[in-house]
């Protein structure tokens, strides 16, 4: 029996593993690079709008460079909508609402995950429900409670009725839940109250799901639109979303001064994400953890 050997054939070069992973490597970050590119483009042309004229903004091609009507839209901004006032408004509201609704979820988590009640089960299921319900639903409801109490047109109206907001104790109600119990029964057996247990031994390993919730309350909050132009009745005490809602006319809207006024709206989102991004994934993932 004879053996001849396999010879690769004239003019193809056997790919190695390194030349794979090279080639991979090569694929992966154009993909990436590509879907960045994807997600910034909207918001570099909303910068680039905001410094442009309603006129320029609707030119064929779109302008790509910075104009000079910038302080011309700030000006128009706050004449129009006393847009100073109104972030200051929303500010208030956002601090205010994230706070108090953080410490509330946090508080109604722990209980959820760590404290066994008579119908605790059913009234989690119940709460859930709040999550599959339309917000559209309750705002007759709503409304009509907001009469009743006479706090139409004032902020408490606005920050009340949202909360106990059900994603936000589901979501410390899960990343409680893995906390060890043994780590509480000790605590409580070396003689710690319940409030300073709460403070000192639970709260310190929940940063990361803190994180991601102060993330949540404050988008949610700083974005909503609907509930605030319901019960708010001036313009001075109006949020960004409404503010921005009124500068449009039926007959002309001011574009330049819109743009300007959603990349303001912008800056405090993103600083708050920079902020608390290192805390945010991880705190998202414990909340997905399984009993």
């Amino acid at each position: 029996m004879t053996l001849t050997a396999t010879r690769p054939r004239p003019g193809r070069t056997p790919r190695t593993p390194r030349s794979r992973t090279r080639t991979r490597s090569i694929l992966l970050t154009s993909s990436l690079t590509i879907a960045v590119a994807a997600v910034l483009l909207p918001f570099y042309w909303l910068i680039i709008a905001a410094t442009h004229s309603s006129k320029e903004i609707f030119d064929s091609p779109p302008p790509l460079l910075p104009g000079g009507h910038l302080r011309e839209n700030l000006s128009t901004l706050e004449s129009s909508a006393r847009f100073s006032d109104v972030i200051v408004n929303s500010l208030l509201i956002t601090v205010i609402y994230t706070i108090a609704a953080g410490a509330i979820c946090t508080l109604a988590g722990y209980g959820f995950a760590k404290f066994r009640f008579r119908g605790s089960g059913a009234l989690f299921g119940l709460l859930m429900l709040g999550l599959v319900i339309p917000t559209q639903v309750t705002l007759i409801p709503l409304f009509k409670m907001m009469v009743d109490l006479e706090w139409l047109g004032t902020y408490q109206a606005v920050i009340m009725p949202n909360l106990a907001l059900p994603f936000g104790i589901f979501l410390m109600r899960q990343s409680m839940a893995a906390l060890p119990d043994e780590l509480i029964d000790s605590a409580r057996m070396d003689g710690c109250g319940e409030f300073r247990l709460f403070l000192k031994v639970v709260l310190p390993p929940m940063k990361p799901a803190l994180a991601a919730l102060a993330i949540f309350l404050f988008l949610f909050q700083w974005n909503d639109f609907i509930w605030p132009l319901v019960v708010l009745r001036d313009a001075g005490e109006f949020t960004i979303p409404v503010a921005l809602a009124s500068l449009q006319g039926l007959d002309q809207t001011d574009y330049g001064a819109l743009l300007a006024g959603t990349a303001l709206a912008a800056i405090p989102m993103a600083l708050v994400f920079l902020a608390l991004q290192r805390h945010f994934v991880s705190g998202l993932l414990a909340g997905a953890v399984k009993e």
